[in-house]
């Protein structure tokens, strides 16, 4: 869902434009009052601010983009903005928001699959060195392997490659 929120009585053919460029829902308000509403209360993957509302009255425009959330914010000046400028300003600042959402996702994909290498390379270490011990009773043994294969297991299938291992 996207919300406009603009003075000038262009924002309900505006928000009209931008559901059909877009495939999304989109909302119209005219005072950040109802802006800071709307986006209290809902999720919205952009918030479309008129500059000149912005300009008028900077610190209610504060306010609402204090609540944007992971909303992309776009900034168009609807008094001299065509209304197809609008809609690409806004496919633009949807697109900007799918590659830094790809981006962050990626990276943190890439923390956890650290986090999880570091994790199971401590448990099959310590697995082999537990096997090491002299007179393990074999019900220990056996156990202690069992967490190995585990370990092994779950690497393999979270594809993540231990730091150290070996299989005893």
């Amino acid at each position: 869902m996207i919300l406009l929120m603009m003075s000038s009585n262009r924002g309900q053919d505006c928000a009209k434009a931008i559901e059909e460029a877009t495939g999304q829902s989109a909302e119209a308000v005219s005072t950040f009052q109802a802006a800071a509403e709307c986006v209290r209360n809902r999720e919205y993957s952009a918030v479309v601010i008129d500059e000149c509302l912005l300009d008028a009255d900077p610190d209610q425009g504060h306010v609402v983009t204090q609540h944007v959330g992971s909303a992309t914010t776009v900034y168009v000046n609807c008094a001299i903005s065509s209304l197809e400028r609008i809609v690409r300003e806004v496919k633009a600042g949807l697109q900007r928001r799918a590659r830094e959402q790809e981006g962050a996702r990626k990276a943190e994909i890439l923390r956890l699959r650290g986090e999880l290498r570091e994790v199971l390379t401590g448990l099959m270490l310590n697995c082999e060195l537990a096997l090491e011990i002299e007179n393990l009773p074999p019900a220990a043994e056996g156990r202690i392997h069992a967490a190995d294969t585990l370990a092994h297991s779950l690497a393999a299938a979270l594809e993540v490659e231990p730091t150290a291992s070996g299989r005893t």
